[in-house]
């Protein structure tokens, strides 16, 4: 059963109020004739009717609109009422796709129209009203905007970039299924997304053949392929946007992996709780919940997406027991400083999100003007780590060009050895030392020709 295209009930009436009824109550044979009202204390109420299975939803909660959004509904999308902008089908059908659409909403600088224009092949363009309604209309240096908004840049290839830079393709035994990792894979089960990212480390794929998914022959091939590889125990499904599915297809394949015996775990890899927060509807959360154990990781760029919108998507998966973790790209001139990761780090921490990676961007072909250096990541990392709560530090890697897999970096607390003292640097730049007798750590080159000298 799908979703309705109206997504949200309204709220429910609060309790009954019993209403007094002026009735003569006394007569006190003065001059005066003094009439009190009385409320009934015990309301006659309704007889109740046995419940019948499955007990119907009276209703849905509604879904949280913040002002803001609500005005750029107003001005640019005047047409539509709530219960629309609510619904996540609304959203995916009145993204903005052209130039035509966008400057309605933006102006748009010479290059960022010349660069929507010329587009052609995969990595469409693409953006939910609701996303829009967080860019800067007149900023084209907004982080957000920059994100979403294709610039002529990403026309260029630079020196060591590739269009599928991490090596999936080589590691892909049937269409849409990656095999890297012994007892994992990745299941790319759709090429559609509700918001293209510029930076995409599968631009090579998505909308590459049209905004659909697999075929079902596909999903039967790829299932068929996890079913006979009894190694695999965790399936991340990816694509494009799982969550772009409806219900139906989306319970059909969760159904399908489930009853696989070796598959103890399942993950699903999203953006839309950030762009398309409409999509976590009452169903949906309901049908995640069948497949525990399933976890989720979200794709975060900025602290300017922590809406109510977003924060109320996310609390509505951690209601169903769904554990979230955020993924975030490492993106030059959009979140690469200090104040504004750790912003994002607590924000997602307020609203139940676990920060789980930061990536070094991919050097996929056309990336060049959002790569940082790698010491940035690491400058970052270290200016978190004793700065804020733990759980709000997450790992920084780098997936390695050639299908390497992620590889963790952290800056290095080993400042060398004392004796039999480890010597370690702490958050603020402190040296301490810890007895660590007989330890190698801290060491140069071990051999016999070059034995550890002590400080």
């Amino acid at each position: 059963m799908q979703d309705s295209p109206q997504t949200e009930d309204p709220e429910p009436p609060g309790p009954l109020e019993a209403s007094a009824v002026a009735t003569p109550d006394a007569s006190f044979g003065s001059s005066y004739e003094i009439r009190v009202p009385l409320p009934s204390l015990n309301p006659p109420r309704p007889k109740l009717t046995p419940a019948r299975f499955p007990r119907p939803a009276s209703y849905r909660p509604r879904f949280v609109n913040s002002p803001h959004s609500q005005a750029f509904r107003l001005r640019h999308y005047p047409e539509a009422s709530q219960s629309d902008w609510n619904d996540w089908r609304w959203q995916q059908r009145h993204r903005v796709k052209s130039v035509h659409d966008l400057e309605r909403l933006l102006t748009l600088s010479p290059e960022e129209k010349a660069a929507i224009e010329r587009h052609a092949g995969p990595l469409p363009f693409g953006i939910t009203p609701y996303y829009a309604s967080l860019l800067d209309p007149e900023d084209n240096t907004q982080a957000l905007r920059r994100t979403v908004v294709p610039v002529l840049e990403e026309y260029t290839t630079s020196a060591g970039e590739a269009l599928d830079p991490l090596g999936e393709d080589a590691t892909s035994p049937v269409p849409g299924l990656v095999h890297r990792y012994p007892d994992r894979v990745l299941f790319l089960v759709t090429g559609l997304c509700a918001v293209y990212c510029r930076y995409c480390t599968r631009a090579r794929l998505v909308g590459a053949s049209g905004e659909g998914s697999l075929k079902k022959h596909q999903l039967e091939a790829a299932l068929a392929y996890i079913e006979s590889t009894p190694t695999i125990r965790d399936v991340l499904l990816s694509g494009g946007d799982p969550l772009s599915l409806d219900d139906e297809r989306l319970d059909w394949l969760l159904g399908r992996l489930r009853r696989i015996p070796h598959v103890e775990f399942l993950r699903i890899g999203t953006k839309n709780p950030a762009v398309l927060p409409q999509r976590i509807t009452p169903r949906l959360t309901r049908l995640l919940k069948k497949y525990h154990p399933l976890w989720m990781s979200i794709h975060f760029i900025h602290p300017d997406e922590l809406t109510p919108e977003v924060a109320e998507a996310c609390g509505r998966l951690a209601d169903a027991g769904i554990p979230l973790g955020s993924q975030t790209v490492l993106l030059k001139g959009v979140n690469d400083d200090i104040p504004t990761q750790k912003r994002l780090m607590q924000g997602l921490l307020k609203i139940r999100v676990k920060p789980y990676y930061l990536y070094q961007c991919d050097p996929i072909a056309g990336s060049a003007h959002f790569r940082t250096s790698v010491e940035k990541g690491l400058e970052i990392i270290q200016g978190l780590r004793g700065h804020t709560t733990g759980y709000a530090v997450p790992t920084f890697v780098v997936d390695a060009p050639g299908g390497g897999g992620k590889i963790p970096l952290f800056p290095d607390p080993v400042a060398g050895r004392s004796g039999d003292d480890l010597l370690l640097r702490n958050y603020a730049g402190n040296l301490y030392r810890y007895p660590d007798p007989g330890g190698a750590l801290g060491c140069g080159p071990s051999s016999p020709q070059d034995p550890c000298v002590s400080a």
